[in-house]
């Protein structure tokens, strides 16, 4: 651990040793859809939810053994450069499961963040590509640190690999 790191009791029982910044701060910004532009893994336990809220056959896509939601052409500015985003992401740049069902896999509740479990323990530290192209980082109030369990749902602490930056 270096010294910027630090265990945090996120759910009673269930630390994750923090790899950032303790003052990094973070909030969606208006407009900003970078995060829907890559393909977002669905862990086994969330195809289910997922399944009461789309029809899974056109929402999702296997890629090496894995389920993702597909990344489809979009016919709107809220696309990534290649103009394929998020198969749930709306022409007003809004998520449809977030905004109408107030829900969303981990995978996109993790953003801009990165988790990754290493010797028992989950490990989060701050995706590269976020520092980039984030629009969201040191932007308010809200300290990622003091929040983490709006971004690390509980099951990633029972998930095998809980790695947040596979791809589509």
């Amino acid at each position: 651990m270096s010294a910027d790191d630090r265990r945090v009791e996120v759910y009673p029982g269930k630390e994750a040793v923090v790899e950032f910044d303790p003052g990094l701060t973070f909030d969606c910004v208006s407009e900003c859809t970078w995060c829907c532009h890559h393909g977002v893994l669905v862990y086994d336990r969330e195809f289910l939810e997922l399944a009461k809220r789309a029809n899974l056959n056109e929402a999702t896509t296997q890629f090496r053994g894995e389920d993702f939601v597909v990344r489809e052409e979009k016919d709107h500015d809220h696309a990534g450069e290649d103009g394929r985003a998020c198969y749930f992401l709306r022409e007003d740049g809004l998520c449809e499961l977030h905004a109408e069902d107030d829900w969303k896999p981990a995978r996109c509740s993790v953003f801009p963040l990165s988790v990754r479990a290493e010797a028992g323990d989950i490990h989060v530290s701050v995706r590269e590509s976020a520092r980039e192209h984030c629009e969201g980082m040191n932007v308010g109030d809200r300290k990622v640190v003091d929040n983490l369990e709006a971004f690390l749902p509980e099951y990633l602490w029972d998930l095998d690999d809980p790695d947040s930056e596979r791809e589509l």
